[in-house]
């Protein structure tokens, strides 16, 4: 799309605001101290990895349950709404775990940062597609929200950085007093977020949430296209992102110091931070080339899961960032497919497919981790994607 100079200047100043309240969004959402030291709580407070593999399917579970009413929710109330109520209930959940540090007072932080998951996802995408689109911008969406992911992973490697010296100097209850203070700073972001609901987007008056779930569901069965942009999003996101909540335990069994893991899973996250700043120049990548991406990584998380050394770590970091450009790259042509009124509902189930596959892959973990260890568990946990991959590149 090719704007005149008017358009852009009249565009362009909504572009910045909308760009610079999801980026401080998108940063506050991850900059959580906890990421990398919770898998250590649960295991410092007696937790086995089938326990904790049981609060990841709580985790997930809750997000199946929520996360397509919440979507519908969003596209017939206000998905900016929905964007700073999220982040209150992880606050809660956070300040739950390091003040009863328990089972039961972990399950239910659970619940709430899934309902926190649930709520944000789907409105968050619709609500910056629906943004750049008014504004003629819709063809930067892919670069825009890989940078936002960017600027997210930037928090999570910069909360690894503060982790290591907070933790090590004042303990659980600081790094949770942290992660509290960025949620109520995330919520606060969210008010800022303009959203404008004109007639190509708003669900007819009266109608409410239970018609913005029928024309989702509608036109995913009416048209194959979107219908199989759907399922690629859970396939490309889902193993990866289970396998992320066991990479602390998997830096733990290369040998290194509880003190030191923060640091080596900043590499990680380096990776994933490059992934999604090439989602702009990745965006043209055809069916075989996005193969072609999905087993590269693939077989760079089998062999240095596979090595059990530090140094393997380094391989997962090329592997995760590919599995991020993948992930960005499959939201964005689901955007790219959607044309009628229920954007936060479409992207939203999804989300759905995502979270009933990381329900799955938790189980196949806790089952692969009790008789092996965490780098043979994530080598096998690869294969996965060499089938998508094959099936990516033979698709017609």
């Amino acid at each position: 799309m090719t704007l005149s100079p008017a358009r852009v200047s009249v565009a362009e100043p909504g572009v910045r605001r909308l760009t610079a309240t999801l980026y401080g969004y998108a940063f506050l959402d991850e900059f959580v101290l906890l990421y990398p030291v919770y898998a250590l709580l649960f295991a410092d407070t007696g937790l086995s990895v089938g326990q904790m593999s049981s609060l990841f399917v709580l985790w997930s579970a809750t997000g199946v349950l929520l996360e397509v009413p919440s979507g519908a929710w969003a596209d017939a109330v206000s998905r900016r709404l929905l964007l700073w109520l999220g982040p209150l209930l992880g606050a809660a959940g956070f300040a739950l775990w390091v003040s009863v540090p328990s089972y039961w007072a972990f399950a239910a932080g659970f619940v709430l940062w899934g309902a926190r998951g649930a709520m944000g996802s789907g409105a968050l995408e619709a609500l910056v597609h629906d943004e750049l689109e008014r504004l003629g911008a819709a063809d930067r969406y892919a670069r825009i929200m890989g940078r936002a992911q960017a600027a997210g992973q930037v928090a999570v490697m910069t909360a690894m950085v503060l982790a290591g010296p907070v933790f090590a100097a004042y303990g659980y209850p600081a790094v949770g007093a942290a992660s509290v203070l960025a949620c109520l700073l995330c919520a606060a972001t969210a008010t800022r977020f303009p959203e404008h609901r004109g007639p190509a987007t708003a669900v007819p008056d009266g109608e409410g949430w239970a018609a913005s779930l029928r024309s989702g569901l509608g036109e995913a069965r009416r048209d194959r296209s979107v219908c199989g942009a759907l399922l690629l999003v859970p396939a490309v996101a889902a193993v990866w992102g289970a396998l992320d909540e066991y990479t602390p335990l998997l830096a733990r069994d290369t040998g290194a110091a509880d003190a030191t893991i923060p640091y080596l899973l900043v590499m990680v996250w380096a990776g994933v931070t490059a992934g999604s700043l090439l989602a702009g120049p990745a965006e043209r990548l055809g069916r075989r080339g996005f193969g072609a991406l999905l087993t590269a990584s693939a077989l760079a998380l089998a062999v240095g899961a596979g090595t059990g050394t530090p140094a393997g770590l380094a391989l997962v970091a090329v592997a995760f960032g590919g599995f991020q450009l993948a992930t960005v790259l499959a939201d964005a042509r689901l955007q790219q497919r959607i044309e009628g009124t229920g954007r936060a509902t479409l992207t939203s189930v999804a989300g759905l497919g995502t979270e009933l596959a990381t329900i799955t892959v938790y189980g196949t973990y806790a089952q692969l981790a009790s008789t092996s260890t965490h780098g043979s568990a994530f080598a096998l946990l690869a294969v996965p994607y060499l089938l998508v991959a094959l099936l990516v590149a033979l698709r017609r």
